[in-house]
């Protein structure tokens, strides 16, 4: 059921961008397959990238909370619940994205397996409809027409390491993958120098001061944009690099439509600020800057000036 419901409709999709590509080079369409599914998937990405940024603004107000509650668990998750509610956030609203995209990939990995260790699969394990087009026709009469490269430079049957050794051009992608997939992180973070790390937090717990769990937990999520792209680099340095190739085009996808959403939400709270008579409960996600902040970073603020000048 796996297989004929997510690995053969997956598999397809990728075989039509293959057969219908001028040259029929299969990393060019693996590379196009991958910005193709990123696109289908906008709408739960754009959702998730606001929840992501909403929770991570929510940070202050949920350590207000903790304190207000006094250690009083249940009084803690009813305030927070009611938080979650007035800003229509769902706290695991993330996860169906990250289902889904867990899904096409081992679907990706199974149809790819399936070509590496027997090219005729390309035609075989094909929906009738696509075997019947011209170029998988002459795959069908002459498989050795079929190039599972990238432009002819990398091996996407290869893997990283493998038994003659270290194979650079996939080495390069996997070392490419686990670097889009830290800036990626990153991305989502916020950029607080005044924030403990996590050895620090561990450190005055040992001299006997408690540590606030929200902090403890902001370290962690810290820590992990180090941890995720060392686990990347140990899974895929030993499996052919086409699924390198496939998670190093997602991040790099993925980067560039976080960054659209963070500079749209930027745009339309700016448009918000500028317009008159809205106060600061008008916006959404407003940063107030105290007066005595803001006389200490003129500078700062003419530069906001001069771009909302700009922009009007």
């Amino acid at each position: 059921m796996f297989t004929t419901l997510i690995v053969q409709p997956i598999f397809n999709l990728l075989v039509l961008v293959y057969a219908l590509l001028p040259g029929h080079n299969f990393g060019l369409a693996l590379i196009i397959f991958t910005i193709i599914i990123r696109l289908i998937l906008w709408p739960l990405v754009k959702k998730q990238l606001h929840q992501a940024k909403a929770m991570r603004e929510m940070q202050p107000e949920i350590k207000r909370i903790k304190k207000a509650a006094k250690g009083n668990r249940q009084k803690e998750s009813q305030l927070l619940m009611e938080l979650y509610k007035e800003r229509g956030i769902n706290p695991i609203g993330t996860f169906p994205i990250l289902i889904i995209q867990f899904v096409i990939l081992i679907g990706l990995y199974s149809g790819l397996r399936r070509v590496i260790e027997n090219p005729h699969e390309l035609i075989s394990f094909a929906y009738p409809s696509l075997q019947h087009m011209s170029w998988m026709q002459s795959l069908a009469h002459d498989i050795h027409r079929f190039d599972n490269t990238l432009f002819g430079i990398v091996d996407l049957g290869k893997a990283a390491l493998n038994s003659g050794g270290i194979y650079w051009p996939a080495m390069i992608i996997v070392a490419a993958s686990a670097v889009a997939q830290y800036y990626q992180a990153k991305q989502l973070m916020p950029d607080d120098k005044e924030q403990r790390g996590l050895r620090d937090i561990l450190k005055a717990a040992n001299n006997g001061k408690q540590a606030d769990q929200s902090e403890i937990n902001a370290a962690v999520g810290r820590s992990t944009r180090y941890l995720l792209p060392g686990m990347i680099f140990l899974f895929t340095v030993n499996i052919p690099s086409a699924l390198s190739l496939y998670w190093l085009t997602g991040g790099v996808v993925a980067y560039i439509q976080q960054a659209y959403i963070l500079r749209q939400d930027e745009e339309e709270m700016e448009e918000i600020a500028d317009k008159p008579g809205k106060s600061v409960k008008d916006i959404p996600e407003a940063e107030i800057v105290e007066p005595a902040k803001a006389a200490k970073n003129p500078k700062q603020g003419s530069k906001k000036a001069k771009r909302r000048r700009k922009q009007r």
